[in-house]
């Protein structure tokens, strides 16, 4: 194993383990959410939810990891992978996703149906309580898309 490959390695592990953190603490919010609603969440148990400071700091922790989450791995991680495996990264995002899909990592589509949830949680939804519903119901549905990706590029490794 050359040097380089051995760096690219080390930054793979780095971020592949930032991003599964933050896949962990999702869930870790998930769960503590879940002993008080049931999800998907309706707008009268937001509303409720947003009167607890714990169940809000909870939510919040939901939304923010699920933005980092999406950012490490379609920022680095992708690349890192494809670093580590002799690929040349100097080209297009979408031809990195489509080499990625062509080893069974991920699928096209799912990643930009991931990407506009993310993009939605950019805006400011703090003031739309229907957005929040639903950015946090959508969070809830495609949440284990990303746990499927991070097995399938951790078992490529």
């Amino acid at each position: 194993m050359g040097d380089s490959t051995l760096v690219y390695k080390k930054k793979f592990e780095k971020v592949f383990l930032e991003s599964q953190t933050h896949l962990k603490r999702i869930n870790e919010a998930f769960i503590e959410l879940q002993n008080a609603y049931t999800f998907p969440i309706d707008i009268t148990d937001f509303e409720k939810l947003l009167e607890n400071k714990i169940e809000l700091a909870f939510a919040d922790q939901i939304i923010y990891r699920f933005s980092k989450a999406q950012d490490s791995m379609g920022g680095k991680l992708f690349k890192a992978y494809m670093l580590y495996q002799g690929t040349n990264v100097d080209k297009p995002f979408l031809d990195i996703l489509n080499s990625l899909e062509k080893l069974n990592i991920l699928d096209v589509d799912e990643w930009f149906e991931l990407r506009e949830i993310r993009n939605e949680i950019a805006h400011d939804y703090e003031d739309n309580t229907k957005l929040a519903v639903d950015i946090l119901n959508s969070i809830f549905k495609h949440k284990k898309e990303l746990e499927n990706i991070l097995s399938a590029i951790s078992l490529k490794d």
